[in-house]
């Protein structure tokens, strides 16, 4: 069982900065692949990054490329995502997630749809502003 926290969101003008954490309780924290997702009002939620157990390997969505990074801490079991340039677009409600992976980085097309994930946290809101 893990249990999950994020923080950091909030309410930021178009092209500030946020910078999301995710602190995981419980398990193993590297035996996990870690993913932050999104979802805003009326629409399904999206993928927005993954690293795998060791931080070498990450996958971020082409809408994200560029503006945000995630990266990870084993030692203090979590997460981040720095978002930079953030867009009005960008509003939504954040969650981080994480995948019982091993060592693996491969994730399958369920999993970039939001659907198979192990554990949730329950979100953080972030609001850019025009």
């Amino acid at each position: 069982q893990v249990h999950l926290v994020e923080s950091g969101g909030g309410l930021v003008q178009a092209g500030g900065s946020l910078r999301l954490s995710c602190e995981a309780s419980g398990d193993t924290f590297s035996s996990y692949s870690m993913a932050w997702f999104r979802q805003a009002p009326g629409k399904e939620r999206e993928f927005v990054s993954v690293v795998n157990w060791n931080g070498d390997s990450i996958v971020y969505a082409d809408a994200v490329k560029g503006r945000f990074a995630i990266s990870r801490e084993n030692a203090k079991n979590t997460v981040y995502l720095q978002m930079d340039s953030l867009k009005p677009e960008d509003s939504a409600v954040y969650y981080c997630a994480a995948k019982e992976s091993g060592h693996s980085s491969s994730y399958s097309p369920m999993f970039f749809r939001g659907l198979d994930s192990d554990y949730w946290g329950q979100g953080t809101q972030v609001t850019v502003s025009s």
